[in-house]
């Protein structure tokens, strides 16, 4: 069964970190690039950020320098380490196939994340 599980979201205060993981069922993980999402209230979902199963990475430009994305290919997760963050960056963030790597998943619940200023 496919699935997608988002956690580590929570409010934290302009400047603050958080570290987001996501749980995927291998049928979703193995060997593709994997992404992370947001959608910000009356936004549509944009990507963030993405790393092959490789490793590589690429980020949006909005976060270039304050979030780090990797990957354990052991335990089919996906990580999103959030530095600096911005009252900007609040919204619901999801990990999925990236763009162009498959077939994207059923979309998880996803996980709130709150900056205030």
């Amino acid at each position: 069964q496919e699935q997608l599980v988002e956690s580590g979201g929570g409010l934290v205060q302009a400047g603050g970190s958080l570290t987001l993981s996501c749980a995927a069922s291998r049928s979703i993980f193995s060997l593709k690039v994997m992404g992370w999402y947001r959608q910000a209230p009356g936004k549509q979902r944009e990507l963030v950020a993405a790393i092959t199963w490789t490793g590589n990475t690429d980020y949006a430009d909005f976060v270039k320098g304050r979030f780090t994305i990797s990957r354990d290919n052991a335990k089919n997760t996906v990580y999103l380490q959030m530095n600096s963050l911005k009252p900007e960056d609040t919204a619901v963030y999801y990990c999925n196939v990236a763009p162009g790597s498959g077939k994207i998943g059923a979309w998880g619940q996803g996980t709130q994340v709150t900056v205030s200023s």
